[in-house]
């Protein structure tokens, strides 16, 4: 009995200070869980079939918020992503920390999303976002930057500053700035496994003392029962001393427009983006092009990746997406396309794609669905490095 009595002692005086630092603080634990069926057929190629995760959509972490009082909270957010086919052990997604209030908004510090990711349009707006469905790389009418200024599934910005408004009037704002030297924190993200120009850093925006930034905004409105909303944004990814060097002189410029409309069970989204001197918009993350992506430098090193959103290196190009669904009970019916343009270079040939996608999605519950579907990407490429492809999958989700 004694030697019980001492246990619930010792117990009780390691949890007294646990306790005590927990209050005033609120720690979640999140994730999610997905596992699709996906065949990728690329014309000219075997079908390339995979049960898995490789779109970026599985994920776990913690979220803390402290009140500091005066309505003023800190906050810290981790999160690791993981594929479920696979034994890895994770990659980093989020990592920040932020100081918070609700008349002035909130400000973040570290590791973080840009607002045209899920902000402004992006993943917002593409119901099939991080599925082998998506619109963003593969799916060819979202850019995917790899620098992580663009709707790129698992692309995030290191070493920046966001700013989110709180909403005032159905107005609202977002922005992120990253400075410079932000290539000594994630080392080279190459155009092609056979070049040495290094076109952008993998997710980062700054490099060699450049200032890259992103602005976004939006207005959201109910009126007689119709959810209404337009957004837009603009993005800048500054050429860097060494960039120059290289021969590439002009600055990247990224022009997004768009609106939402919901009434009732049916939902409407479509975007506009416009790319001047790509820099960061001539790549495309893995997990958007579902493997190692192509570029219109050079093959894919994976069978199953292609990046039909990049543009060609320096060149212009144009990128809109369109999508629609309805609610029947339990179920979406989602149909979406679109189409993007990367024009000529010195370097490149023209290339336009073009891409339908519909499919289902089923909710078992809250935190449980099903889906499915079939996406046809149709490719115009002088370069022939991109092909035309079917793809089809079936899936499961559980958040938690």
């Amino acid at each position: 009995m004694k030697k019980k009595l001492i246990s619930l002692a010792v117990a009780g005086a390691l949890a007294t200070p646990m306790a005590v630092s927990a209050q005033g603080t609120n720690v979640t634990l999140f994730g999610s869980v997905q596992a699709e069926y996906a065949t990728v057929n690329r014309d000219l190629q075997s079908s390339q079939a995979l049960i898995g995760d490789d779109t970026g959509r599985s994920r776990w972490g913690a979220h803390i918020t402290e009140n500091l009082g005066g309505g003023l909270k800190a906050k810290a957010h981790v999160e690791y992503g993981f594929n479920t086919g696979s034994g890895a052990l994770g990659v980093a997604r989020e990592r920040w920390v932020a100081l918070a209030n609700d008349n002035w908004g909130e400000v973040k510090f570290g590791r973080v999303q840009s607002p045209f990711k899920d902000f402004a349009g992006g993943m917002t707006i593409d119901p099939f976002a991080y599925t082998t469905l998506q619109a963003a790389g593969s799916g060819g009418t979202m850019t995917a930057s790899a620098n992580g200024l663009g709707s790129g599934a698992q692309s995030f910005v290191n070493s920046a500053v966001r700013y989110d408004s709180p909403k005032v009037e159905g107005f609202s704002f977002a922005g992120i700035l990253m400075p410079g030297d932000a290539n000594r924190l994630d080392p080279g993200n190459f155009i092609s496994p056979s070049s040495t120009f290094q076109g952008s850093q993998s997710n980062s925006g700054g490099e060699d003392g450049e200032w890259d930034f992103q602005v976004a905004g939006k207005y959201e409105a109910n009126i007689a029962g119709h959810n209404l909303g337009a957004f837009g944004g603009y993005s800048r990814d500054n050429v860097s001393t060494r960039q120059r060097t290289l021969g590439v002189s002009s600055n990247e410029h990224v022009w997004r427009g768009g609106v939402m409309w919901g009434f009732q069970n049916f939902k409407f989204g479509g975007q506009y983006e416009r790319i001047s001197n790509a820099i960061g918009a001539a790549t495309c993350t893995n997990a958007a092009a579902l493997g190692n992506p192509a570029t219109g430098l050079g093959q894919p090193t994976d069978t199953r990746g292609q990046c039909n959103s990049a543009m060609n290196l320096g060149g212009d190009g144009h990128l809109w997406f369109a999508g629609a669904q309805y609610d029947w009970g339990n179920t979406s019916i989602v149909a979406q396309g679109g189409m993007a343009d990367a024009n000529a270079t010195a370097f490149a040939a023209k290339r336009e794609v073009s891409q339908f996608t519909v499919g289902l999605i089923h909710n078992l519950s809250k935190r449980s669905s099903l889906f499915g579907g079939y996406q046809r990407g149709m490719v115009d490429d002088r370069n022939a490095v991109f092909r035309d492809s079917n793809t089809y999958t079936v899936g499961m989700r559980h958040n938690f």
